[in-house]
C-alpha cells in the first residue's frame, strides 16, 4: 500500500496544474442553475452516463460541492436503474437504489463529501460517477474508505478501492480501451489530479500508473496452430458503423484461417447493443438480442440478411433453444415481472407465451441436454430457478448469494446433475445439486486476493460473468471483469486449478470444436478487440490444470471482410457474447446435420459417453 509520504511529496510540484484543472472539473459539469449534475442515460459506448461535457476524455464524470442535486433524463431504447455501485461509507442517503426501471427521470441529493458511482443494475458497466468535494479541504475528497452496495467496505487507498477506480476510466473512455489495430502501447488517461484518501493527498495518476503500469506494450495477436471445426460468431457490441444511430455489429471469425470474414451491422433495423447469440438446429440462422433494445433478431447465418426483427420484452440478454423442439427462450432482463421469459417458436416466427420463473431479470439461463430443464440467474433478486418444460412448473427457486451479489450467469454440466452461478458483485459461483435442489458449495474466486493490499496468492476471479461448462463436462471457464483474468474450476472437485490472463472488461466465454479433437474455449472482452483462445485441456488428460491461451485474433474488420454498413468507431470492440458455429454441447451436438456433424470426432459427437 502507498504511504502519503511518498505521494505527497510528488503531489506538491503539480499543485498548480492541479488547481487549475480542479476549477476546470468544478465548472464544466455543473449546471449554470446552481450545485447540480445531470446525467443522460443513453445507449452509446462508453457514456452511457453522459454529462454532456468531457474531463480528460471521460463524459461520465462531474464534479460538485456537498448538497448538490443529481438528476437522471434517459435517452435510451429500454430501461434502467439508477443504483450507487460505490459510495463514501456512511453517506447520509446511501444507498439510492431506485429501481423504477425506467430511462431516468429520478434524482439524489448527495451531501457528504466522496466517490459515489452509479450503475444500472441491468447493464452492470454503466457507470457515472460524482467527486462531492467540500471545498475547505486540499484535494479532491474520496473519502476515507468506501462501500460497495453489496456491503464491502474497504479503505479509499486500498487495491479494490483504486481496481475500482481503474476500472471506470477504462470503461468510460474509449479511447482509454486497449486497441490492437495500434502499433502504439497501451495507454490510460486520467485525471491530472490530487484527491484526498485514508492516507492523505495523493496525485491520483502517480497512484494508479505505479499500482498497474501504464504505456504498456500489447502482445502480438497470434493464430493456434490447430485450426477449429467451424466459425466463430462474436457480439461487437460496441463497435459503430455509419449506416446507425446505435452501436453494435456481430462479427464472423473462420476457424480455419483465423480471419475475421464477416461484420453484420444490421442498419436497416438500427441494431442496437447486439448482446448475446444462439442458432437453429440446422445452424443456418443467428438469433441475436439486442440488450439496450427490446428485440430479438433473426438473419442468415451465411449471408448476414436479415430474416426478421420481433419485440420480446425490455432488455433481452440471452437466447438459447430447447435441444427436443427447436423452440426458442430468451431472457428479458429488464423485465421485473415474473413472466420474464419469452418462448418462440423455431426460427422466431411466433412469440408464444411468457415462461413464468417466480422473478424478473433474468440475465444469462441454461438449457439441460435432454429440453427438460432451464435454469436462470436472477439477477437483481439474488437467486436462481429451476424450471421444468415437462411439466411446466418452478422446481426451485434458491438464493445463491446475498440481496445485492447479483447472479449474472448460469452453466451446466453436460448431464444435468449440477449447476453454477456466477455472482457478479460478490466473486463466487454457487454450485447447485439439481435433483435435491440445494445449494452444495460457493466458490470463493478472491479467497487468494488481499483487497487492501492487493497481494494474490493463487488464482483470482473478480467480477464474475459467463461460465460455461466444457461439452465434456470436465472444467469450467469463467471471465472475470474487474481482475481482467480468466479462471479455470475443475468440474471433479468445484477448486479453481489455473488463472489466465484477460483483457479489459473480460466478459463473454463459449466452448467450440477443435479439429481432430477436444475443445477451444473462446474469450472476448468488452474493452477490448481482441478474442482469446484458450485450450483448457492441451494434454487431452481430463486434468484443466494446464490450461493455456494458445492463441489470440483481432475482432476488426480486414479489407477482405464483407460487410453490409461501413465501420465508423470503436473497431471489433465490446466483445460480449460469442457463438461458436457448430454447437457442441451435449444434446445440440447430436441435432447437427451430417454437414457439421461430419467434421467432428466420434467423442466430439457424444461428448459424455
Amino acid at each position: 500500500m502507498f504511504k502519503a509520504s511518498r505521494l505527497t511529496k510528488k503531489a506538491a510540484s503539480l499543485v498548480v496544474a492541479a488547481s487549475a484543472v480542479l476549477v476546470f472539473l468544478s465548472a464544466s459539469n455543473v449546471s449554470a442553475s446552481g450545485n447540480e449534475v445531470r446525467f443522460e442515460l443513453t445507449d452509446n459506448p462508453g457514456r452511457w452516463f453522459d454529462t454532456g461535457s468531457a474531463i480528460a476524455g471521460n463524459r461520465s464524470l462531474a464534479v460538485a460541492s456537498p448538497g448538490v442535486l443529481v438528476k437522471f433524463s434517459g435517452n435510451s431504447n429500454t430501461v434502467h436503474t439508477r443504483t450507487s455501485l460505490i459510495y463514501p461509507t456512511g453517506a447520509a442517503g446511501m444507498p439510492h437504489n431506485d429501481t423504477k426501471h425506467s430511462d431516468g427521470g429520478d434524482d439524489v441529493t448527495l451531501t457528504t463529501p466522496g466517490l459515489y458511482v452509479f450503475t444500472c443494475s441491468i447493464h452492470p458497466y454503466m457507470f457515472g460517477a460524482v467527486i462531492v468535494d467540500d471545498p475547505k479541504t486540499t484535494g479532491l475528497d474520496l473519502g476515507s474508505s468506501i462501500s460497495l452496495i453489496n456491503g464491502i467496505t474497504v479503505p479509499s487507498s486500498s487495491d479494490l478501492a483504486t481496481r475500482l477506480l481503474r476500472t471506470f476510466f477504462i470503461a468510460t473512455n474509449p479511447a482509454n480501451w486497449q486497441d490492437y489495430t495500434k502499433d502504439t502501447p497501451w495507454q490510460i488517461t486520467y485525471p491530472n489530479v490530487d484527491v484526498r484518501v485514508d492516507i492523505g493527498v495523493v496525485n491520483l495518476p502517480a497512484v494508479l500508473n505505479a499500482r498497474y503500469g501504464n504505456d504498456i506494450s500489447l502482445a502480438k495477436l497470434s493464430n493456434p496452430e490447430t485450426p477449429a471445426v467451424g466459425e466463430i460468431w462474436v457480439a461487437t457490441q460496441f463497435e459503430t458503423t455509419s449506416g446507425k444511430e446505435k452501436p453494435g455489429t456481430v462479427s464472423a471469425v473462420d476457424g480455419a484461417s483465423w480471419q475475421v470474414t464477416r461484420k453484420v451491422a444490421l442498419p436497416a433495423i438500427d441494431m442496437n447493443n447486439p448482446h448475446n447469440m444462439w442458432t437453429d438446429k440446422d445452424q443456418n440462422v443467428i438469433y441475436v438480442t439486442q440488450w439496450f433494445d427490446d428485440k430479438l433478431t433473426v438473419y442468415d447465418r451465411e449471408t448476414g440478411r436479415l430474416i426478421r426483427n420481433v419485440s420480446v420484452g425490455e432488455s433481452p440478454a440471452h437466447v438459447m433453444t430447447l435441444t427436443d423442439s427447436d423452440r426458442l427462450h430468451v431472457t428479458n432482463n429488464g423485465d421485473d415481472q415474473t413472466g420474464s421469459v419469452m418462448e418462440l417458436a423455431p426460427l422466431a416466427t411466433e412469440v408464444l407465451r411468457k415462461v413464468d420463473i417466480g422473478r424478473g431479470n433474468p440475465h444469462a439461463h441454461w438449457m439441460s441436454h435432454d429440453g427438460k430443464t432451464m435454469v436462470t440467474a436472477n439477477a437483481l433478486f439474488g437467486d436462481t430457478t429451476q424450471y421444468n418444460f415437462h411439466t411446466d412448473s418452478i422446481e426451485a427457486i434458491l438464493p445463491v448469494g446475498g440481496p445485492f451479489s447479483h447472479p449474472l450467469a448460469a452453466g451446466m454440466m453436460p448431464d444435468a446433475s449440477k449447476y453454477y452461478v456466477a455472482n457478479l458483485l460478490d466473486s463466487t459461483i454457487a454450485v447447485v445439486n439439481m435433483d435435491t435442489h440445494k445449494v452444495t458449495k460457493h466458490i470463493n474466486l478472491i479467497k487468494n486476493y488481499d483487497p487492501v493490499t492487493g497481494a494474490i496468492t493463487g488464482p483470482v476471479g473478480a467480477l464474475p460473468i459467463q461460465t460455461p461448462v466444457s461439452p465434456d463436462g470436465k472444467n469450467m471457464v469463467t471471465a472475470n471483469t474487474l481482475t481482467g483474468t480468466i479462471t479455470i474450476l475443475d468440474t471433479s472437485t468445484d477448486e479453481v486449478v489455473a488463472m489466465l490472463p484477460c483483457d479489459p472488461g473480460c466478459h463473454g466465454v463459449q466452448y467450440g470444436a477443435k479439429q481432430g479433437g477436444g475443445y477451444y474455449a473462446y474469450v472476448s472482452s468488452k474493452f477490448s478487440n481482441r478474442m482469446l483462445i484458450v485450450d483448457p485441456d492441451p494434454n487431452s488428460d481430463g486434468n484443466p490444470v494446464d490450461a493455456k491461451i494458445v492463441g489470440s485474433v483481432g475482432l476488426f474488420a480486414a479489407s477482405s471482410t464483407q460487410r453490409d454498413d461501413a465501420i465508423s468507431g470503436n473497431p471489433g470492440m465490446g466483445g460480449q457474447g460469442i457463438l461458436p458455429i457448430p454447437v457442441v454441447y451435449n444434446g445440440w451436438v447430436q441435432n447437427l446435420p451430417p454437414s457439421w456433424s461430419n467434421q467432428l470426432t466420434t467423442q466430439q459427437r457424444n461428448p459424455i459417453k
